[in-house]
Order: structure tokens, then sequence, then C-alpha cells
């Protein structure tokens, strides 16, 4: 059950941010801009306490008009420094972020970059920032679906650290290296001191494909049970004709068993077409696999193959006017084991919902 005192603590903020006047005269260095997604979810399994089945932290609210996430953003670019200040509120914050401390779960952004060479773009960020992992953000209106893919939810969305980071002079490569506090954490677990690392290398030779690769090694664990994890995100974004691109990713991850002696995996490929049916309308559909068998990412089912789960999903979107966007999908998964439960209470290896979302973005 949610708590009203910490809805209160993460809206604040966002409603502080909010209050800045759109018309303020900032300098030219600065940008106001902000974000907001409102959506509403059925699950046919009509869960009781309003939470959708899975391993879900995004759209995850059964049966009512929920604020998945909005954002007021500030951000600073001026000769060799940049900074970007986000404030947040919604049911994404209030479930992705439950971990870190209470004073942070707001935070979708506070970070600084300093330019390094007077030639070359070669940038050094530190603080909290978008994760370099995957394709699909926490803003709605940037994926392709409506909402996100198992993949993503189950991979970091943001990372707090340091980055070094370096575009080419043509702009079609980049490349860069992180130190981070742990797979998505701002705060580090108690008795942990162990960096973890990160790599990212995209290359782009044209406005029709991207090509990405990222990875992370790092201990989540106390220092007394190092149990490092190794993870591999791969994907690539074509446009193949003018109305019709494709993504297709493909993640790999493992992690040490306490005793050292062996280790655990997870693996999930993904594949997303989408069809632009007009100047303002877009389909896409998507399938997607997750296996986590020993359930390091998303916990233990207690049945014999673990998170074994087969997923499907279609959507349509719709522009109304240049800024606001409208969307309805629908999903399916399949799992090996019966691990959902259906209407009845009884255990189920499928779980359908839909979701319908409608997000503005200024200015």
């Amino acid at each position: 059950m949610r708590s009203n005192t910490d809805m209160r603590t993460s809206i604040v903020p966002f409603a502080v941010a909010l209050a800045i006047p759109a018309s303020a005269q900032l300098d030219s260095a600065f940008t106001l801009s902000g974000y907001a997604e409102v959506y509403y979810s059925y699950e046919l399994s009509n869960p009781d306490n309003h939470l959708r089945q899975g391993p879900f932290y995004s759209f995850n609210r059964h049966n009512e008009v929920s604020l998945n996430m909005g954002y007021a953003k500030l951000a600073y670019a001026k000769n060799n420094v940049r900074g970007n200040l986000a404030l947040m509120a919604g049911t994404y914050a209030q479930y992705n972020l439950a971990a870190e401390p209470e004073l942070l779960r707001s935070v979708f952004e506070a970070n600084v970059g300093v330019k390094l060479s007077k030639t070359r773009e070669l940038w050094i960020d530190a603080g909290i920032m978008p994760s370099h992992i995957g394709f699909e953000s926490a803003i709605g209106a940037d994926s392709w679906n409506v909402t996100r893919s198992l993949l993503a939810e189950n991979s970091p969305y943001y990372e707090a650290g340091l980055k070094l980071g370096y575009t080419s002079r043509n702009a079609k490569w980049y490349a860069a290296g992180m130190m981070l506090n742990g797979w998505q954490r701002i705060a580090r677990p108690e008795g942990n001191n162990t960096p973890a690392f990160g790599t990212q290398l995209t290359f782009k030779p044209s406005d029709k494909l991207m090509v990405n690769w990222s990875t992370f090694v790092g201990n989540e664990m106390p220092d007394s049970v190092s149990q490092m994890r190794y993870f591999s995100n791969l994907y690539a974004q074509l446009q193949i004709t003018e109305g019709f691109g494709l993504t297709a990713g493909f993640d790999y991850g493992m992690q040490e068993a306490s005793t050292g002696d062996s280790s655990s995996m997870w693996m999930s490929p993904v594949l997303i077409p989408r069809f632009q049916l007009s100047e303002r309308s877009w389909v896409a559909g998507r399938w997607e696999l997750y296996q986590d068998a020993d359930g390091v990412i998303v916990g233990s089912t207690g049945t014999p193959n673990g998170f074994n789960t087969m997923g499907y999903s279609i959507n349509f979107d719709r522009r109304i006017g240049d800024n606001v966007l409208w969307r309805i999908e629908a999903r399916a998964l399949n799992s090996q084991d019966k691990i959902f439960a259906d209407d009845k209470g009884g255990d189920s290896p499928s779980n359908v919902f839909f979701t319908t979302s409608l997000s503005i973005r200024f200015p």
C-alpha cells in the first residue's frame, strides 16, 4: 500500500520546481523544460492491491489514473561547462527509487560536466545521470512502446558516479568509461566500498543506423561476500525505410555465487518494429524473452524454471499537436511456470494487461 507521506515527500520538490515561472528571464545559457505522462493500466487478473504483477517499475499501477513520471528540468551549457538539475514525481520515482535515501528519490538528474579539451569533444561528467545502458528511458514519449520492456525494467534507468566521454570529430563514434556507485544506485549498500565500472561504445554512421554496446562490472553485495556482476547490453536501431524502423537488443549477465565456485546468468533478447501510418500516427509491436532462472535480477519465483517469460505487445500512437502524445497498448506475458495469479486467485502462466497514456512535453 502506498504511503501518503512518501507521496507528499516526492511531490513537494516537483511542485516547487514547477513554480518557477516559464516566462522567467533566464540567461541564454540556461534552458527550462518539463515533461509529464499520465496513464491508466488494467490487468485482467484484477489485483486488489492495484499493483500490477511482474518485475515492473513503470506504468505499474492497476485500474487507477496515475502519473508515471513528471519532471521539471533546468539545464546549463556555456563554453566548457554544462550541468543539469531535474526533479520528478510519479509512480516511476516511487517504485524505482524506493531503495534510495528519502531525500534523493525525487532527483531525476543532478550532474555537472567540464570539457577537458579546447579542440576535441572530451568531457568529464559527475553526479546523477541517465544510465548508459539500453535504448529505453524513463521518459515514455522517447520510447517506441507505451510500457517498458522486461529488458529495460530490469537494468539501470539511472546511475551515479563519474563519466569520461569522447565524441569523434565526425560525430559517428562515441566512447565513454564510468566509475559508478553500483547497479542503479545513488547510495551504495551498507558494507559495500567497491566501485563499479561501465563502458559504452556507440557507432552512428548515418541517421538510419545506430549500434550501441554497453557494459557493467561491479559487486552488489557487502565486501565480505563479494559477488561480482558482469553485464553486457547490445542493441541496434535501423530506419529501414522512411516509414519503417526496427530495434533489436540483447542483454546478457552473469553474477558469481556466494561460494565463488559457480555463477548464475540471465539473458533477454527483444525485437521492436515500428511503422509510421501518417504524419502523426504510428503503430509498434514487440517480442521479448526474459530468462532469469536463479532470480538474480527478478527475484526468486519458487518454481522449477524461475522467471522464464516471453512477451508480446502492440501499441498505437497519435500525436495531438506538437507536444502532446496519446498512446494505447495491449500486452501479454507467458511464462514457462505458473508464476502469475489469475482473477480467481489461482496460479497462471500468463498475464494480460492494457495501458493508455497521455504525455506532454514543454516547451
